[in-house]
């Protein structure tokens, strides 16, 4: 009875803060359309996740780690596994800018894909082609401009939080533009909200920020090993964070 009466106020004051934002973030949108990293409307949409993750009884997030000092001012592509719905709210408490690359079926469910389309983020409709060239053009222009860009390289959830085989593309665009990547390693969302379930549960999760890979002098027959590289580096990172939690 106590965890359905907290996940019955969360998912109320989500929707309530939801409501709240939404004309903050049109605002947001019209003012700043020209651009083209969509930096302040993408700031309220990490104030929302931020606020309404802390707002809830349910969840403690946690950020560990030190960020490059140069991540406000420098792009990057930033690479993180993916255990659940819940991980923008808990990589929502990161202390820099990014625009976020979601598939296209969550721009389209009412609420969160009208946050979603004002905060500027880029959408992905998998298996298309071309959708994902639009999608790279858009990291490529956004990274140009001097916006970092989040992927999970996994392309879906894991089911058991276990990490999956990671997709070239990230770090294809990374060698491309001639960018760091800074690898997140992140454990405990899977039991804030598990893949296939709209429950909430209570659970501490924490991100902790990598080292970053620098690029410069790559080509793209350097993809694979980059790739492997960050891949090897979020597994171990993860896996401790799993063990150091473990009852």
């Amino acid at each position: 009875m106590r965890r359905a009466l907290l996940a019955t106020y969360s998912y109320a004051e989500f929707v309530g803060t939801a409501l709240a934002f939404l004309p903050l973030m049109a605002v947001s949108a019209i003012r700043h359309r020209e651009d083209l990293t969509r930096r302040h409307q993408g700031r309220w949409m990490r104030r929302f996740g931020k606020l309404t993750s802390q707002l809830t009884p349910l969840w403690r997030f946690e950020v560990e780690g030190v960020a490059p000092a140069d991540v406000k001012t420098r792009p990057y592509v930033v690479v993180s596994n993916h255990e659940s719905n819940a991980d923008p709210f808990l990589l929502s408490h990161l202390p820099w800018d990014m625009r976020w690359i979601a598939k296209q079926e969550l721009f389209r469910q009412p609420l969160t894909g009208w946050l979603l389309t004002l905060g500027g983020d880029i959408p992905l409709r998998r298996g298309e082609r071309e959708s994902v060239v639009e999608m790279l053009a858009e990291c490529r222009a956004t990274l140009r401009a001097g916006m970092s860009v989040m992927v999970f390289p996994e392309g879906t959830r894991s089911p058991d939080g276990e990490l999956l085989p990671f997709k070239d593309g990230a770090f294809q665009l990374a060698v491309e533009c001639g960018v760091p990547v800074l690898p997140l390693a992140l454990h405990g969302t899977r039991d804030c909200m598990q893949k296939g379930s709209f429950l909430l549960h209570e659970a501490h999760a924490v991100v902790r920020i990598l080292e970053p890979v620098e690029t410069q002098g790559m080509t793209l027959d350097d993809v694979a090993t980059l790739r492997d590289t960050c891949r090897d580096r979020i597994a171990a990172s993860a896996r401790e964070l799993r063990s150091r939690r473990a009852p």
